[in-house]
């Protein structure tokens, strides 16, 4: 693939860089801010858009809004669906879904900058668990989709306490260094987000229950998920951009 001219790349494009790069800079979240690094060094590779350009680009995206995140059809919707929930719900994003002809359609509504987040660290754990599902094999056909289909399960409770640890640790430092009118800040940022929920969507009807999943693929997930890349490594600054993983 050839990179476009740099006076082709779209602003949109350009603000998007500079949101991620403004993102792996402000976050507290250790398991954020490589992969927000990493997807902007890809951008800029592959679009060759320079630095003037970047520091160019306006800053602000704390407007609520809803994003779609296709999770397709098949033995692994509901699966996919509690991966996706369980990265959403440490990020203050809420998460339906609709099923469609098309497959299964989950809408996340919350904060721009915590939609970026989401649909990031979901497609990325999503490929992770895919690659060591599609290792898994069982006595029949049957037997194998069932394993891996009770692993993504325990892949996707892990990375929720994961993440949902991460963010605990994180918001606490920060109250305790900015006082208690942070903790009020960050309780309202949800109410906002809640409220916004409500007027959009109404009410939400509860889905069923998922069918039981076994204990030994789900303990398996569970394993494989403390040994996910999630961007552990602190970023230490936008400069360090071109060294992401390929």
């Amino acid at each position: 693939m050839t990179s476009r001219p740099a006076s082709d790349v779209p602003e949109s494009l350009v603000q998007r860089v500079r949101k991620l790069l403004d993102k792996a800079e402000a976050t507290t979240n250790v398991h954020e801010a490589e992969a927000f690094s990493q997807k902007a060094a890809q951008l800029v590779a592959l679009h060759r858009i320079s630095p003037e350009r970047l520091e160019a680009v306006g800053r602000g995206d704390g407007e609520l809004g809803i994003v779609e995140i296709n999770v397709g059809r098949g033995a692994y919707v509901r699966a996919r669906l509690a991966l996706l929930a369980a990265v959403s719900e440490p990020h203050d994003v809420r998460v339906v879904y609709q099923a469609t002809p098309a497959g299964t359609i989950g809408f996340a509504a919350g904060f721009r900058r915590d939609l970026d987040v989401v649909e990031m660290l979901y497609e990325s754990l999503h490929q992770q668990a895919s690659a060591q599902m599609a290792e898994i094999k069982r006595g029949s056909g049957g037997a194998t989709q069932r394993y891996r289909r009770s692993f993504l399960f325990g892949f996707a409770d892990r990375v929720g306490q994961i993440l949902a640890e991460a963010k605990a640790g994180a918001e606490e430092a920060v109250v305790q260094a900015q006082a208690s009118s942070t903790a009020l800040a960050i309780r309202e940022r949800r109410e906002e987000v809640d409220g916004y929920v409500r007027e959009s969507w109404g009410r939400v009807r509860a889905a069923a229950a998922p069918t039981s999943v076994g204990p030994d693929g789900w303990h398996s997930g569970a394993k494989a998920a403390e040994r996910a890349d999630v961007g552990r490594k602190r970023v230490g600054g936008r400069r360090g951009l071109g060294r992401g993983r390929r």
